[in-house]
């Protein structure tokens, strides 16, 4: 089971990419624009899929070279149309030109998946060939381009975005979220590095509580406590935060998924097919908006939204790529969840793996066990239940990121110590 996921995960990439340039699409709707997370992503899957003899070195090779090369030659500038500016490229790009689409936000979180995509392939690509030297020139450049200190916008803690007209957006990357990686290759840059203080503010707004019966930082989606594990091991090394609470972010995120667990056992609202072996809230599609009376209770269905728990919101949709990606933090519980959403069929129509996410409650007729089933495939989806797989099956990506002197960098300056961290010459 677990191959399959990998190697049709792993395919998402290679046929929603678009071989001249490199961009890899946001969904596999026709017309969809690129995703530059889902680029990181790719180049990030690009090396696991040679180690698992999905893809050729030499055809792995060419195309991190050709989408480097592409992403490095963009127009950088305050143009509306251009693909970036000051190193941090667009949230969603068109497939043929790279210009920026949809007048969507510079992103701040989405270029440093892009760039934790850009350094795993420079730390991959080390053989003393010509096209492996260029692969990690251009790696460096495009690393060293990003202004992060500029992102601060003259306070701590780093904006979510900005846009030409409006500058940056309203809110700040301030409490725990999927940005612990951004502060990571942030505070590591050579060139425009993060203050000092920024991932102190940073860490003021986390939140240990306990929830589920379970104590540990809290974030309601799950993608928040699998995000930046794809690319490090956070097993063994604490920060301060982490080191007051007697944890670490690896342990945080089997608790996480425990506490998922937990809540779809207590189902609180009434939602069908929640149960055991069956859970995996977080931000997905979803079956709305709908407004809809079920069983003598009135429910709204939303459409794309951040679902958690144990505050919600929550409308009954689950994320089968959600529970997969869980997988290097709790298999035990991770794969009877997996054999259960083989079993109810949502493996058998998508030909990228499981469907992106399900709603048991939403069904157009009876005898539907997984009731509404999304459409469509998402590029951010993929890349954590194809990477998080291979974490678990051989620790790939986290043995060789520890060789990437930016991972390490950045960890140190955020406080980090004990482990493989600590080891390391």
């Amino acid at each position: 089971m677990l191959s399959d996921l990998s190697r049709v995960s792993f395919d998402y990439f290679i046929r929603q990419g678009n071989p001249e340039n490199g961009l890899v699409a946001d969904r596999d709707r026709p017309g969809a624009p690129a995703s530059i997370a889902a680029v990181g992503m790719a180049l990030t899957a690009y090396p696991v899929g040679v180690a698992r003899g999905y893809i050729g070195r030499p055809d792995a090779r060419k195309r991190t070279l050709t989408t480097l090369r592409f992403l490095w030659h963009l127009p950088q500038g305050t143009d509306e149309d251009a693909g970036g500016h000051r190193g941090f490229f667009y949230h969603f790009l068109d497939m043929a030109s790279g210009r920026r689409v949809w007048q969507c936000e510079l992103s701040t979180i989405d270029t440093a998946i892009l760039m934790a995509g850009v350094l795993t392939a420079a730390a991959y690509f080390d053989w003393d060939d010509r096209e492996e030297a260029e692969i990690r020139d251009l790696a460096d450049r495009l690393y060293r381009r990003v202004d992060w200190s500029w992102a601060e916008d003259g306070s701590r803690t780093v904006r979510l975005g900005w846009k030409p007209r409006s500058r940056f957006l309203k809110y700040r990357w301030r409490g725990y979220s999927e940005a612990l990686i951004l502060y990571v290759l942030g505070l590591a840059s050579p060139t425009h590095p993060l203050s000092a203080e920024s991932y102190h503010a940073y860490v003021e707004g986390f939140r240990w509580r306990t929830a589920e019966g379970q104590d540990y930082l809290h974030a309601g989606p799950l993608f928040i406590h699998q995000m930046s594990h794809i690319w490090i091991d956070f097993r063994g090394i604490r920060d301060a935060f982490m080191r007051n609470h007697g944890s670490d972010y690896f342990e945080n995120s089997r608790r996480a998924t425990y506490a998922q667990r937990a809540y779809a056992i207590r189902n609180p609202n009434g939602f069908r097919g929640y149960e055991a072996d069956c859970w995996g809230i977080t931000a997905s599609d979803g079956p709305g908006p709908a407004d809809r009376r079920i069983g003598g209770v009135r429910r709204y269905f939303y459409g794309y939204l951040a679902r958690g728990i144990p505050d919600g919101p929550d409308d009954g949709t689950l994320s089968p790529w959600a529970v997969a990606a869980s997988l290097p933090f709790a298999p035990e519980i991770v794969l009877p969840a997996l054999r259960h959403l083989h079993a109810i069929g949502l493996r058998d129509a998508n030909p990228y793996g499981f469907t992106a996410s399900f709603n048991p409650t939403f069904r157009e007729r009876h005898g539907e066990p997984a009731g509404w089933v999304a459409p469509e495939t998402i590029g951010i989806n993929q890349g954590p239940m194809a990477l998080m797989i291979e974490n678990h099956r051989s620790e790939f990506l986290w043995k060789l990121m520890r060789g990437c002197p930016a991972i390490a960098t950045g960890l140190r300056r955020a406080g980090f110590s004990g482990g493989w961290l600590d080891a390391r010459p």
